[in-house]
This record gives C-alpha cells, structure tokens and sequence, in this order.
C-alpha cells in the first residue's frame, strides 16, 4: 500500500545545535517536507540551513530548508519540534535543568502559540515529562498536539543493551520503555519480545535486571565521554515526525497527558500511544508486573513533585 502524505506545510525545529541539526539531516535524507530550523543565535540556522541544502543538492532531494533567528518564520508549520533548551551536564540529572529549562520552554511554547497554533508540538529538552506540560498548559493546545520524545531513546537503549546479551540482530527485538524519562524511567520485559517470543525465554531475571539498570544508567555515560547525545534522540524524533507526516497511526513510547489512565491524572508521563496526523490519537493500557508498577509509580511521583515546585 502506498502512503500518501497529508500536508504540503513545514517542519519547524526549535534549536539549531547537535540535536536540532542532526534532525534536520535525517529529515533531509528521508526528504519528508520543507524544514525552517530556529534558533536565537545570530546567523547558525541560516548556515545550519545552507550546509543542509548543499546536501540536499547532491542528494538530489527537493526539499526547501531555511534558517532564522525570528520565529514569526514557523507560521504554517504541521509540526514544530524543540530541541531547544540548556543541556546536560555530566554531574547533571535531567531534573537538575527544570528551573532554567522552565523559563525557556514557557517562552518557546508562547511564540508557538502565536505563530503556529495549528501545529503538533513535539517537545526534546529536558526534563522532558514536566516541560511537555509546561507547553501543554502555556500553548493551551489540545492534549494530543502537545507530546515529548523521551520514550523513543529510552526504547533504543534498551534493544542495544538486550542485543549485547542475546547476541541476536537489534531488528528481531521489541522493546519498550515508559515512564518517566528520567532515572526513574521503566523499562518493560514483560511486553518485550524477539520475533514474537517473550524475552524471558531467553534471558534470566538477573540479566533482565541489569539491561534496565544500564539503559536507566547510559545516558549520563554518554555525556561524560562526549558532551552531549544527539544521533539516538536524532532518529528518534525522526521516527515520530513521519509518523504523523504520513499518518502512519503508529505505536509508540512517547510522553502525554493522562487523563486517568494508568491511575494517573494531571500529568505527562512516558506511555504507549497512537501517533497519527492529528497527533496522540490514542493511549494504550497495558497491565504491569508489581516491579514495572512501582518503577512507573516512582517516575509519577518525581513529575508531580516537579511541577508542584513550578510556576506556570
């Protein structure tokens, strides 16, 4: 079956640095829609967007892509993604950026608002559970417009980490990861599996608990060797872009607003979740082991305890 796209409108991303600008490479390589990449520095997007169609060129790929310092540009945007926002240091949690990170989203999320308030909002910066809330509650949106990234480079870790025990191709592992995008993040054994087979029948409890124990523990070693992770959440935010540019009404790992579900309300948090071109058109419930129930209830209690401590 073919699919069909269903918007001639842009892609805006929010932040033009390692995140931001690698999003805009694989988006130009999948040659999905015209890009326009924001940023408050003077002159990066504009050079981001010129070292991108020169690429483009030699891909032959048709695409428009440009660069701006004035978000007045990302009027008419289907989806705007933001990268933008301080980042992790290595003796940094995720939570330790929610003050400064709070200022910025409240201010990006305004300038959305105004200039494109028909778009999807795909929120990246950390922390990411209480910042999509911030946008939801600043933009005024509807709950499936606004949503984060995080579960989709939880998930990729998780498969990486499982590979390297089973000695099996990453392509025959399905995985997933909910919860808080944090320290406190979920992963779930009990609803992953390699080609249809339930991953307990071929790790023990043992390596299962310390596949989770690495993908909650990796991110901050990938930050200490490098500065920064960018490739993974790159092709992460990629994967969730064309799910709603083709309205693929793919499932997957991604940060919403529960309304109830999951004994949870008045929050965003990581869950399964329907993406299509109107957004979350869907969330999934899922009955969880006692261990994956408190390591989620855990994540829950660290995002109220957050956004208790914020003014929006």
């Amino acid at each position: 079956m073919q699919i069909e796209e269903t918007t001639d409108q842009m892609i805006s991303i929010v932040g033009s640095g390692r995140v931001g600008s690698t999003l805009a490479m694989i988006l130009v390589q999948r040659n999905i829609d015209d890009i326009t990449l924001v940023d408050v520095i003077p002159k990066l997007p504009e050079g981001e967007a010129l070292d991108l169609s020169h690429m483009a060129a030699e891909l032959g790929v048709d695409v428009k892509i440009k660069g701006s310092n004035d978000y007045s540009d990302i009027r008419g945007s289907d989806i705007v993604v933001v990268t933008a926002g301080l980042a992790r240091k290595p003796d940094m949690t995720r939570m330790d950026l929610l003050t400064k990170n709070t200022g910025i989203a409240k201010a990006v999320s305004n300038e959305v608002a105004k200039y494109a308030p028909d778009s999807k909002l795909l929120w990246v910066a950390n922390p990411l559970d209480v910042l999509v809330y911030v946008a939801l509650k600043t933009t005024g949106f509807k709950k499936g417009k606004v949503f984060g990234m995080g579960g989709m480079l939880d998930v990729s870790r998780f498969k990486e980490f499982l590979a390297d025990y089973l000695q099996i191709s990453r392509s025959s592992i399905s995985a997933l990861v909910i919860g808080e995008h944090g320290e406190s993040m979920t992963p779930v054994p009990s609803y992953t599996s390699v080609y249809g087979i339930p991953i307990k029948n071929f790790l023990t409890e043992q390596q299962l608990d310390e596949a989770v124990d690495k993908t909650r523990k990796v991110a901050a070693e990938v930050i200490a060797k490098k500065g920064a992770t960018f490739y993974a959440p790159a092709n992460g935010i990629a994967r969730m872009v064309e799910a709603i540019h083709y309205d693929k009404k793919a499932l997957l790992p991604l940060c919403t607003y529960l309304e109830g579900e999951y004994g949870v309300s008045g929050l965003c948090i990581g869950v399964p979740a329907v993406l299509g071109k109107d957004g979350v058109e869907r969330i999934v419930e899922l009955k969880l082991s006692e261990k994956e129930r408190q390591s989620f209830d855990k994540g829950v209690a660290n995002v109220k305890e957050a956004i208790s401590s914020i003014q929006i």
